[in-house]
């Protein structure tokens, strides 16, 4: 909207611990910012629900306002950062009509009704930025629509949420159980008093459908990502993972098929040689995997007001430099893009399995008989406490009252018919836990 002659006038939505660092940028950086968007740049007021609430940065009396429509209506450039379903999406489409840019975090929104804000935006042709909804700090989703553009994206892995790595990070280091480590979270702030948003991988899902709707040039959305949290993973799960090798981390993916793309989010075993898996504490990292570029990695912090504000403005000034040189916006998704989401099931991966079994001769025999029938073998089988075999396992060897095992790569959905089999043997008396291993394919 704004002339290369024009002051770029920007509305703030929400001034929270995110919102108050942008407006405090915004506010005493005002010469900088405008010096590298090349324009002059002015906040013009910031929405809240209450003028006097304290705030992390005090924002000058004169630019707050509860009118958040007429906000709207006035900035050239909307930072939406209210978050949550409503009237955050009701204040982005409003400016998008009018032709006003966008710059916001909102994931939630964003995985259910990204594409249809993209529409808008191509309608119109408005800017639509949204760099701080994964990763926090980490420059993710401009390298992934702009500088990976040419080449063709096969699979985005990543550790996307801060929580639940310092949970796992935990228990991985200090033996904590995940009650005692999700406490420790929420004292030091990393966790919300009711976190279940994270520890059941629901964050984590929203972010896993922008990556692949990014990724792969179509639109995802959340009800399309399998979802599957951390409660569930105990501390004889870290303990058993460390002694076979590998760390076990909550995964965002993204892979593509021939004919589409699964989009998963679960605790997974990684071996601790892959780069993913000496990321530590609250700390974010992505994992692509391209064709031509091939691996890259990306890692910074995840969360917090500054690291998101960090992306934030780096949205702001790419838009804001964008308006100035009255540049239309190239929508994220193109129009007619089709790339069916996948079921779980589509997945190819590896297995962990940790079985309480009978102790007596036959019972391995019996168990490989199981995988075999559904085409899935052995890779390495654990008993605690004893050295670990590797690859074939012969009938007659004697079994101990627990028993671990790591299988080959296999679809999702033999695998589990191959777990929904073993819990019905007579010789295995309970199935304690069965987490999913990536490794190099």
């Amino acid at each position: 909207m704004a002339q290369a002659e024009d002051i770029v006038r920007i509305g703030l939505l929400g001034a929270g611990n995110v919102g108050a660092q942008v407006a405090r940028t915004l506010v005493e950086e005002r010469e900088l910012i405008s010096a590298r968007v090349g324009t002059p740049v002015k906040l013009i007021g910031v929405a809240v629900r209450d003028p006097e609430a304290p705030r992390d940065w005090k924002i000058p009396g004169e630019l707050l306002t509860t009118d958040a429509e007429a906000l709207v209506d006035e900035a050239d450039l909307i930072v939406e950062l209210i978050g949550g379903y409503e009237p955050a999406g009701a204040l982005i489409e409003r400016a998008l009509r009018r032709g006003a840019a966008v710059v916001t975090g909102n994931k939630a929104l964003l995985a259910t009704r990204g594409a249809e804000l993209d529409a808008i935006a191509a309608e119109t042709g408005a800017v639509l930025r949204y760099e701080a909804s994964v990763g926090g700090a980490i420059p993710i989703l401009r390298p992934i629509e702009e500088s990976l553009s040419g080449d063709r994206i096969t699979k985005v892995m990543g550790i996307v949420n801060g929580t639940t790595n310092y949970i796992l990070d935990q228990m991985d280091t200090t033996g904590a159980a995940f009650g005692d480590a999700l406490a420790e979270a929420q004292k030091l702030g990393y966790a919300e008093a009711d976190p279940t948003a994270d520890v059941e991988g629901h964050d984590a899902a929203a972010k896993a459908a922008i990556l692949g709707t990014l990724a792969f040039h179509a639109p995802f959305t959340l009800d399309e990502v399998y979802c599957e949290g951390i409660s569930q993973v105990t501390a004889d799960d870290i303990e058993a993972a460390a002694a076979s090798g590998y760390v076990i981390k909550l995964l965002a993916i993204a892979e593509k098929h021939d004919d589409g793309a699964v989009l998963r989010v679960h605790p997974t075993l990684l071996p601790r040689t892959h780069p993913l898996a000496s990321v530590r504490g609250a700390f974010n990292a992505v994992f692509v995997v391209a064709e031509n570029a091939g691996e890259l990695m990306f890692y910074g912090q995840g969360a917090g007001g500054k690291p998101t504000s960090s992306a934030i403005m780096g949205d702001v000034v790419a838009t804001a430099r964008r308006l100035r040189a009255s540049v239309a916006e190239t929508p994220t998704v193109p129009a007619g893009a089709h790339l069916p989401a996948l079921p779980i099931e589509r997945a190819t991966t590896q297995y962990y399995i940790d079985m309480q079994v009978a102790d007596r001769e036959g019972v391995i025999a019996e168990i490989a008989q199981v995988l075999a029938d559904h085409h899935v073998s052995i890779e390495s089988m654990r008993q605690p406490g004893s050295v670990s075999v590797e690859g074939e396992v012969e009938s007659g060897e004697s079994l101990g009252a627990q028993v671990q095992i790591v299988t080959h790569l296999a679809l999702e959905k033999d695998l589990d018919a191959t777990v929904k089999q073993l819990k019905s043997l007579d010789v295995v008396k309970s199935v304690t836990s069965v987490l999913r291993v990536e490794v190099e394919k």
